[in-house]
């Protein structure tokens, strides 16, 4: 499109914006295939549709979707609720591309009870309601497996495929399978079942999976009760442990008070390109639904406009009928006959709590999920962490580490580890010996190793770190900024991991004057830190053992100039000891090394004598 046809396009859109009412209503955006690509509602059509072709809009997302716009069109309403139902419809029926959508994941089973002449009871992925009634679907498998396990327990339901009729089991044609002679069932095949009895049982099956569980202990402890009195103790004790059963189960499903009955929970996590809505479903005080669904973001709605869109879709995709929907934060609905409730305590705050709880936990595993198969997405993640904590200008793409170590002073150096997107860049590791310290001084060592470090890459035009982390607290960054910005004039951000009375790394520093960063010691990205901080110790470690090593194997051999390694190892071969060789003539020592050599040798040890 060129510059003058993208003018009289703005030109044609502004026109048709200067007419738009100052009323409610919904308004569509279209492209230039006629295509609906975006819904819209508003409290008032003409300052909300207007407000997309300011200046001052900077959001990208928003650009983009401008600048496919050809035409407008809009519908006038009553309220902005009617304006919101009739989004929320236009949505379903044309799927535009820049709204935000229901994203409809995997198909969740559901329990069908079937409408045969003697029911069976099963779980099945295929919903035809020719067949039967649907329970469901059930987001976690083994809630919908444990109310199949309970079922066949109590009420022992066919599971045989046979098109069972009322003259087939009059005529003798059915055959018992293997579940009637081990119990599993009680055989209505062959009429060892009544009729009658076969459908109580369904029908009380069927209250379960309503979550009427409570109703139906109530009914089968009246009925113990009964048979009881009538001395009938067998039928009595039968009907005990269904009740049994079904007080346990009950006491590990019921949340909250059985008083809180019919009522959808929602609530929402929100994430940087999609939001997660956790739903529940609460039948006597038992939670019989709950998921979590997908909203993919395409304009950077706000959360307000996701729950409400949100609510109005799981609601009609889960058919609820529930008349109270629980929320975290006040929401205009357009339901008639509905409640919505902010609870602050008691049983429903307990409800949403463990809602948002469900929403998180499921955000967190589709993180997990998506960082599995890119690694990369991960530590762009833990960058973004690191960058929001210490308030950084850019992601800490390079961060380095220093440490120290040496024994009373000796053998004193230092070693500094270097990570690139969160991972170790073991080639970029180095390792100094302290040369201008005398004693046992970490913060001289420190500022010796940064000067030489930072120095060198100044001089050398390397690029600098985006972040300097220091094994130490208050005193290590403190040294360490007297040097990186008073002595060399770098901008390099510094940030310390103090440790607490028993050793233990248990705060970020960063500022100056530092201050602790809020952050969770058992958070991933703290654990991260930490491992970068005992990497650099073991590389210190390592590095001051290995020349504590060297020192201790040192030998007078070692001085003596002009003898390489391996003639000291042709005499220690032959000669086995240091003293020996000391004592040994100068035609032994030739006889090993050569004249020249020998002379050498014999030289070096009678001058260190007369010493």
């Amino acid at each position: 499109m060129t510059k003058e046809e993208n003018e009289k396009r703005l030109a044609k859109l502004k026109a048709i914006v200067s007419n738009l009412p100052n009323k409610p209503g919904s308004y569509q955006y279209y492209d230039e295939s006629g295509t609906i690509i975006y819904v819209g509602k508003a409290k008032n059509l003409k300052n909300r549709v207007s407000s997309y072709f300011h200046k001052e809009v900077d959001r990208y997302k928003t650009k983009v979707l401008v600048s496919k716009i050809m035409n407008i069109t809009y519908t006038v309403v009553n309220t902005e609720e009617d304006a919101l139902l009739l989004e929320n419809n236009l949505i379903k029926k044309y799927k535009p591309k820049y709204n935000i959508l229901l994203k409809d994941g995997k198909t969740y089973p559901s329990i069908c009870v079937t409408k045969e002449y003697y029911p069976r009871i099963f779980k099945t992925r295929t919903i035809n309601k020719k067949f039967g009634t649907f329970f469901g679907p059930y987001s976690h498998v083994g809630t919908m497996y444990a109310l199949l396990d309970l079922i066949k327990k109590l009420y022992k339901p066919r599971t045989c495929r046979f098109p069972l009729t009322k003259e087939g089991i009059e005529q003798g044609k059915y055959t018992p399978c293997l579940e009637y002679h081990i119990h599993n069932c009680k055989g209505p095949c062959i009429g060892k079942q009544s009729y009658e009895d076969y459908q109580e049982c369904i029908a009380q099956a069927r209250e379960i999976l309503k979550g009427n569980t409570r109703e139906l202990q109530k009914s089968l402890f009246l009925k113990m009760q009964k048979l009881a009195e009538e001395l009938r103790f067998e039928e009595a004790e039968e009907i005990k442990q269904q009740y049994l059963m079904l007080e346990n189960y009950c006491s590990k499903s019921e949340v909250v008070s059985h008083t809180i009955n019919n009522v959808d929970v929602f609530s929402l996590t929100d994430g940087e390109n999609t939001a997660f809505i956790n739903y529940l479903h609460v039948t006597n005080g038992n939670i019989n639904q709950s998921f979590t669904f997908e909203f993919k973001k395409k304009l950077n709605e706000d959360n307000d406009e996701i729950m409400q869109i949100g609510i109005l879709q799981i609601r009609e995709k889960l058919g609820s009928n529930s008349r109270e929907i629980i929320v975290p934060q006040p929401i205009s609905l357009p339901i008639e006959g509905v409640t919505v409730t902010v609870p602050q305590r008691g049983d429903k705050k307990t409800l949403l709590d463990l809602s948002i709880m469900n929403g998180k936990q499921y955000r967190f595993d589709r993180l997990k999920q998506a960082e599995k198969l890119n690694p990369e997405q991960k530590a762009v993640r833990l960058m973004k962490e690191i960058q929001t904590a210490l308030k950084l200008p850019k992601l800490p793409y390079q961060i380095e580490m220093f440490d120290n170590s040496n024994i009373s002073g000796t053998d004193a150096v230092a070693a500094c580890v270097v990570f690139k997107k969160m991972k170790p860049s073991k080639k970029d590791y180095r390792k100094y010996n302290i040369k201008t310290v005398t004693g046992p001084d970490d913060y001289a060592s420190m500022q010796e190793v940064v000067r030489r470090r930072y120095g060198r890459m100044k001089e050398e035009g390397t690029p600098l770190p985006d972040l300097i982390i220091t094994d130490g607290g208050q005193g290590q960054m403190s040294v360490v900024r007297e040097v990186v910005e008073d002595e060399l004039h770098l901008s390099i951000p510094i940030a310390g991991l103090a440790k607490d009375d028993r050793h233990r790394t248990n705060e970020l520093l960063y500022g100056f004057p530092p201050v602790v960063v809020g952050m969770k010691t058992d958070s991933e990205l703290f654990r991260l830190l930490t491992h970068m901080q005992d990497e650099v110790h073991r590389f210190a470690i390592t590095f001051h053992r290995d020349k504590r090593s060297k020192h201790q194997l040192h030998s007078a051999l070692d001085d003596i100039k002009g003898i390489g390694p391996k003639t000291k190892e042709l005499l220690l071969q032959h000669f086995k000891t240091v003293k020996r060789i000391r004592e040994a003539s100068l035609a032994d020592l030739s006889a090993v090394t050569g004249s020249a050599k020998a002379q050498i040798i014999a030289t070096h040890f009678q001058s260190a004598d007369k010493q």
